[in-house]
């Protein structure tokens, strides 16, 4: 590009200097000639009057008087009826400019010039037009190696940005060059530049979630599928089954919910339903990995709660705090419900050491982790809770009660009485 750029503008000056270089050597050259062909009619004509002057005054005519009248380069031949020639200066040879004036009284007076004093003069002319057409050229090849160098830079930089989006690399430069165009093409690479680098990182995001998410039904399930392989009885293997295919179930919500969520976290899909069904559901669930640690998971509080919602999200969020305190806590998980307002509340709790003074309400960001986890469950857990129009908050930390709240239904069936549920 630059030397296009440069070759185009060189050549833009070159038909200039053609053009209008051309023509003013033909009109300098006229005008040298001409204005010799001037000077010598005129010198003639004066040379004449001085003569007439000094015939008329009787005074006397001879080449040292009228030296200083002729030009150095010039010849003067005065011819005086009665007296001989008087020559003045060197008579030239080959072409010359001539011209002839005829005095008052008879006297004939010429002069002329050799042409290769206006050739010299024509010479010189053309050296200096020459000169000024040498010093347009360089400077135009300046200014275009210049304009080349701002247009192709910036074009190299914009190449560099694109090959960077291509190779994964989505960090804007914000980079501009003074330039309109070339400032909104910066622009939309950068706005590219953006959009790519969020789409990195919800795609990281997914993945990161579909792995923490997918990673305790998958456990669940294995150890299910492990009580079936350990055991004889038809009975047991039927219930086990069963849960398996529950847990099925629940893994292909859990990527459903997932990729909804990737395209639009808050496009939930909520209704109406009972919550004692999804707490059932998580017990069942977590009860066999509760019993291989040697601990225990209970449920209390007010039955037939009707919350708005999505079951499936609300699973997750629940398993999310189960496994939660599984992980990090002591002793029984209690899961109680409870109303306040017009909102359903689902605590989890359990008698472990809670959560340490640093982390505090950070406990819900992501890579906040207590221990050598994720970081991701909580995060996850309260996205979900969110995009169903509820909250996931941390009440107490030692020990440590974390609540869901869920729009209820405020319809409840009448002597339905508080009591634990085990």
């Amino acid at each position: 590009m630059r030397r296009r750029l440069i070759q185009s503008t060189l050549a833009v000056v070159l038909v200039v200097i053609a053009v209008f270089g051309v023509s003013l050597v033909i009109v300098e050259t006229r005008t040298i000639s001409n204005s010799a062909q001037k000077q010598v009619e005129s010198e003639a004509v004066q040379l004449a009057s001085i003569v007439d002057s000094r015939i008329i005054g009787d005074e006397r005519i001879t080449a040292k008087v009228l030296r200083d009248q002729v030009g150095d380069e010039r010849y003067a031949r005065i011819e005086i009826p009665g007296q001989p020639p008087i020559e003045i200066g060197e008579k030239p040879t080959g072409d010359v400019i001539r011209h002839r004036a005829k005095g008052e009284k008879n006297e004939i007076v010429t002069v002329e010039e050799s042409r290769s004093a206006v050739s010299r003069e024509v010479g010189r002319t053309l050296l200096i037009i020459a000169a000024v057409a040498l010093l347009a050229v360089v400077a135009a090849v300046l200014l275009a190696v210049r304009q080349a160098n701002r247009l192709a830079s910036p074009l190299t930089d914009l190449a560099e940005t694109a090959e960077r989006l291509g190779s994964g690399d989505p960090r804007p430069r914000h980079k501009r060059y003074g330039v309109p165009e070339l400032d909104r093409v910066a622009d939309v690479l950068d706005s590219s530049a953006e959009r790519i680098g969020r789409m990195l990182t919800a795609e990281r995001r997914l993945a990161a979630d579909a792995s923490h998410q997918l990673r305790t039904p998958l456990t669940a399930l294995s150890m299910r599928l492990e009580e079936i392989t350990l055991t004889d009885d038809p009975a047991t293997v039927k219930e086990e089954a069963h849960i398996a295919l529950t847990q099925v179930e629940r893994l292909t919500d859990v990527v459903e919910r997932l990729l909804t969520n990737s395209r639009d976290p808050r496009n939930g899909s909520a209704v109406s339903f009972e919550l004692d069904e999804v707490i059932k559901q998580q017990l069942e669930e977590w009860r066999p990995a509760y019993r291989s640690a040697g601990r225990a998971v209970v449920s209390s509080g007010k039955r037939h709660l009707q919350a708005v919602g999505t079951p499936g999200a609300v699973a997750q969020v629940l398993a999310a705090l189960i496994e939660n305190s599984l992980m990090h806590g002591g002793g029984t998980v209690a899961l109680r419900t409870r109303v306040t307002g017009n909102q359903a509340v689902i605590e989890v709790t359990d008698e472990g050491p809670g959560v340490p003074a640093d982390l505090g309400a950070r406990i819900f960001e992501r890579a906040i982790s207590g221990r050598n986890s994720t970081g991701i469950g909580l995060a996850v857990a309260r996205d979900l809770a969110e995009a169903d129009g509820g909250r996931l908050e941390m009440l107490q930390a030692k020990p440590p009660v974390f609540a869901l709240f869920l729009s209820r239904t405020p319809k409840m069936p009448s002597g339905v009485e508080e009591r634990p549920v085990r």
